[in-house]
C-alpha cells in the first residue's frame, strides 16, 4: 500500500506554534499552502533539535565556499511571522521520525515527518510507514522558521538557575 504524503514543495508558511499554557503545551509543526494546511504533533525537544539542524545545514551553506546559494544570515524582515498556529488545530499524526535533506537543484531545505507507531510508541521505518509529511522551504523560509521555533520554545516556564529544571508550583530546590 501507498504511503499518503502531505507534500509541500513551495508552502505560504511554515512554523513550529503551540497549543495550551506553559507546562502544558502542545507542540505543533503547522504548514500551509493556499487553503491546504497539516499539522503534525511534536514534543518540545523535537522541535528544538529541528531548529537547531536546520540552522546547522543553513550556516554549512554560508560557510562553504564553493557554495553558490545566497543563504541569509538572519531572518529576512518580511518572512518574519508571529502568528498563532491557523485554526482549527487538527493533528494528523503524532510525529516520531523526522529527517531533513538538502535539495541543491531548487535550493531548499528538505523536512520529512513520520508518525509515531500506537503499538510500539516508536517511529517506523520511513520505507514502511502509512503517512508522512514532506516540506520543502527555501533558505529564507527555513531562517525564519529557526528562530520563530526557538522562540516558541524559549516562552515555556522559565528554568530553575540551580537545577535546570522547569520551575511551576511544585518546584523545591
Amino acid at each position: 500500500m501507498a504511503a499518503l504524503v502531505h507534500q509541500f514543495d513551495w508552502p505560504d508558511r511554515v512554523i513550529v506554534g503551540t497549543v495550551g499554557s506553559p507546562g502544558s503545551r502542545s507542540f505543533y509543526l503547522q504548514v500551509r499552502d493556499g487553503a491546504r494546511s497539516t499539522s503534525v504533533g511534536l514534543e518540545k525537544e523535537q522541535s528544538a533539535v529541528l531548529a537547531e539542524k536546520i540552522d546547522e545545514i543553513l550556516d554549512a551553506l554560508m560557510a562553504d565556499e564553493g557554495n553558490r546559494f545566497s543563504v541569509p544570515a538572519a531572518t529576512p524582515a518580511e518572512l518574519v511571522d508571529n502568528e498563532p498556529l491557523d485554526q482549527p488545530v487538527e493533528e494528523q499524526f503524532r510525529t516520531g521520525l523526522l529527517r531533513l535533506g538538502w535539495d541543491p537543484s531548487t535550493a531548499q531545505v528538505i523536512v520529512e515527518a513520520f508518525p509515531l507507531e500506537d503499538t510500539e510508541e516508536e517511529a517506523p521505518e520511513p520505507e514502511d510507514a502509512s503517512e508522512m509529511l514532506l516540506v520543502r522551504m527555501p533558505v529564507g523560509t527555513a531562517r525564519a522558521f529557526v528562530e520563530r521555533t526557538r522562540q516558541v520554545v524559549r516562552s515555556g516556564r522559565p528554568l530553575c538557575p540551580l537545577c535546570g529544571a522547569p520551575i511551576d508550583d511544585g518546584h523545591v530546590c
